[in-house]
This record gives C-alpha cells, structure tokens and sequence, in this order.
C-alpha cells in the first residue's frame, strides 16, 4: 500500500464500468485529468495520459461514502490514529466517510473540528465530513453553536451514542437546526431501557446478560418522529436493528416526514447467536438482534426503507476488549470489510451488485444532500465532471478476514475467518491514487 499526494491524468483501461446512480454498467475506459472524469467510454483523442492503470477483470465504480466511522482522534489515539482508520478506508474503497463527534474532546468547538478537518486533508487519503455535537460535550443540556460548527465544516449534528434526557432539548435542537437546515442525526435508544449489553431474548436471559428490548429503540423513534412533525427538522436514523423499528421507519417515511436511516454491516449479517460463548468481538452497541430482525433490516435496505449501509467502524484496544462480554467496551472494526459485506449480501439475497452497491455510493451521498450539503463534485457517482473518487475491485476475488492484517489499528472484528467476496484494488481520491493493492501497479 501507498499513497501519492500528486494528481494525474490517468487512464484507467479494461476496466467494467458501474454507476449505481445512472445504472450504467458496460465495459469502458475512463479518463481522468485535474481530480476529476474527463471522459467515459469514449476517449478523446487529444487526451495524453502520464500514466495507466490496467483494470482488467475489475468493476470500476465510485468510491464508498461511510456515513459512520469513528477516527478515534483527537483523545483516543491509542485506539485508532488518524493516519492508520484512513489508511483502512482507501484499503477497503471508501473515499468520504462521516464521523461522529465522540472524540476526546468532543467536536463542539470550532476549532477542533478545523484541526481535525486539516489533519486528515494532509493525509491525502479519504475525505473527512465530521459531524458536530448537538450540545455542549454532548451532556443533553446546552446546545452548541451550531452555525459556527457549520461554517467549520460540520455536515449535521449529533449525539452520537449519547441520548438526551430531556426531550425540551432535544426539541429546542430541532428547532435550531431546521432553521438553518441542518440534519440532525440521532441513534434511537431510550437512555434508560437501552443500558444493557445484548439485546433482549432467550439467548440473554439463559446467558444472564443485561437485555436492551426492542422498545428501546421504538419509543425513541416514536419521540423522534413526534418531534420531526412539530418541528419539520431533517432527521437521520442511525443504525437501526430491529424489525420494529424499519416499520417505524417505513411508516414515517410513508407520511412523508424528512427522514433518512442507515443500518450496519454487522446488523446486516449477524444475529444474537453470534454471540456464541461470549465472544466479545460480538459485542456491539447496537446489539445483534434475532434473525427475524436481521431478515427484515434485509428488507428494508432493499426496498430503500433504510437508504444507506455503514461499517460502524469503532476501533476499541485491546485491553478494552479482551474482557469478560459484559465488561468489554462495545465496537468493531468495519472500513476494510464494507464493500465486501455489501457484495455477500447481493449473493445471499440474490440482488443485482449494482443495487446492492447503490447503498454504500449514491444513496449514502443523497443522505448528506438531503441536509443541504453540497455533493462534493458528485460525491458517490460515477459521472463525467464529477470528482475522481473511484473503487477499482475484483469481483472474482475472495479473500479470508485475517484481523491480523487489517491496516486498522484495531483489529476486533465479528467476521474474523469469514471467507468474502470481491477485493479492492486501488482507491483513488480526487484523481490522487490512495491505495492499490500488490502487483496493482500503474504504468
């Protein structure tokens, strides 16, 4: 792996071209000159390439969009640097990504959230969009400024895992941020039904964990959406796992409310049975519910109830995690294993990859556009004029989950030993070539 901070004019030749947003999907080149897609297909004769990049037998598509990814930095270096979860991101094809504003300190000033914003661009790998806290070290009582964050960079506003007590706050919130337009992005988990560590069954009840219902989530959204119809703020759902809580979501959406929702890959792919003998890699927040949530989260994705697929991506240390479950900090390692797990999804649920792929890409993008964030050069799509965010990926390649070997500082993750599809072979971001992976090699 390496990463070159120039720009070029690159020809990308021999390539499957595939943009989930227009539905093209066709052999053909693509040109690329000062960051962005000169042309596709067609080459324009007068254009010179200084350099080639052979993509034979791969798809060429847009980068991913990751709408959650923690960083860990500032205040949690020794979990996961700056410069190693974007290393991971390009590794794994995603080129923007958004972070929650639970860092140490939070992102509730901004200057911080400029400092981080900085630190990332001169890493010249993914793009960082940062979300800033609702309120002021996201305690739930004073809001931020949320204009001020804003014009430093934020894309929206949340609480992260951290739920708010009092609803006239929250409203107050809402109220603010629909007034500038802003999208607030809230994990639905009632503060005091959601303090367990498995989700509430059998399984946890005959392993004596600590259970979060299903309400948890529900009277959140219930809340949640009250308030959206008193305010009209723009609301996005975070990691939604319950079959429950996708009707709550579908119904909203039915209204007509202005709501968005994502779930993630480890909703997407396991259950509660993981948790096999307490095996800590599996202990996540949210928690793996039963197969008949998993089934309809399934559902819900395809039929665009749920309009994005997220890695979660939260680096925990070793000493946080190799604990007795119940006493093991919730999280896992997600980047480099998004794109994979989007493509064992389309074979599992016999899905087209180009739909499958349209909920890491185009639909993770509107999700940010929605909150009247400007689509950076075409974020998520594949487009003549667009920025040159591009996954070069093998389809035919399937790789084993070593954690060893995952460019993330952590390397906790429920899918070690999963045999997976599809590999990414180079990342380029804004025409710069990110990541490419051995014997991957431009010309």
């Amino acid at each position: 792996m390496k990463h070159e901070s120039r720009a070029m004019n690159l020809l990308i030749r021999n390539g499957h071209l595939l943009d989930p947003a227009s539905g093209m999907d066709t052999p053909g080149e693509l040109a690329i000159a000062d960051g962005r897609v000169l042309a596709m297909g067609q080459i324009p004769a007068d254009f010179v390439a200084t350099q080639t990049l052979d993509a034979q037998g791969c798809i060429v598509m847009p980068g991913l969009v990751d709408l959650a990814v923690r960083l860990r930095e500032p205040g949690h270096e020794h979990e996961g640097m700056l410069a190693s979860e974007l290393a991971a991101a390009v590794a794994g094809g995603v080129t923007c990504l958004v972070c929650p504003p639970d860092t140490d300190p939070v992102l509730d000033e901004p200057g911080l959230v400029e400092m981080l914003r900085f630190r990332a661009q001169s890493l010249h790998q993914a793009r960082v969009l940062p979300l800033g806290a609702l309120t002021r070290g996201l305690k739930g009582e004073v809001l931020t400024e949320m204009l001020q964050l804003s014009e430093a960079g934020c894309v929206g506003f949340s609480q992260a895992e951290v739920g708010i007590a009092n609803t006239q706050v929250l409203m107050r919130a809402m109220q603010y941020a629909r007034s500038f337009g802003y999208t607030v992005w809230l994990r639905p988990q009632e503060l005091h039904l959601g303090k367990g560590v498995a989700a509430s069954g059998p399984l946890a009840t005959r392993m004596g964990l600590s259970g979060v219902p299903v309400a948890a989530e529900t009277i959140a959204l219930h809340t949640i959406f009250e308030l959206v119809r008193a305010t009209g703020a723009r609301v996005h759902i975070c990691r939604l796992s319950s079959a429950a809580g996708a009707q709550l979501l579908r119904q909203a959406k039915a209204e007509g409310l202005p709501v968005t929702g994502d779930v993630s890959i480890n909703s997407l792919h396991l259950t509660d049975m993981d948790v096999g003998y307490f095996d800590s890699r599996t202990r996540l927040n949210p928690p793996l519910r039963q197969q008949r949530d998993r089934e309809a989260l399934r559902q819900a994705l395809q039929d665009g109830t749920i309009d994005a697929l997220v890695s979660d991506h939260m680096p925990v240390g070793a000493d946080e995690k190799e604990l007795p479950f119940a006493e093991a900090e919730p999280g896992a390692t997600g980047l480099e294993l998004l794109l994979s797990l989007a493509f064992k999804w389309a074979r599992d649920s016999k899905l087209p990859l180009v739909q499958a792929l349209a909920c890491v890409t185009h639909r993770s993008a509107d999700v940010l556009a929605a909150g009247q964030v400007t689509n950076q050069g075409g974020m998520g799509r594949l487009a003549v004029g667009a920025k040159a965010d591009i996954c070069v990926f093998d389809p035919q390649a399937a790789w084993t989950v070593q954690p060893s070997a995952l460019r993330s500082q952590s390397k906790h993750t429920p899918f070690g030993g999963y045999e997976l599809p599809g590999q990414v072979r180079a990342t380029l971001v804004a025409g710069r070539l990110a990541y490419h992976a051995p014997g991957m090699v431009l010309h």
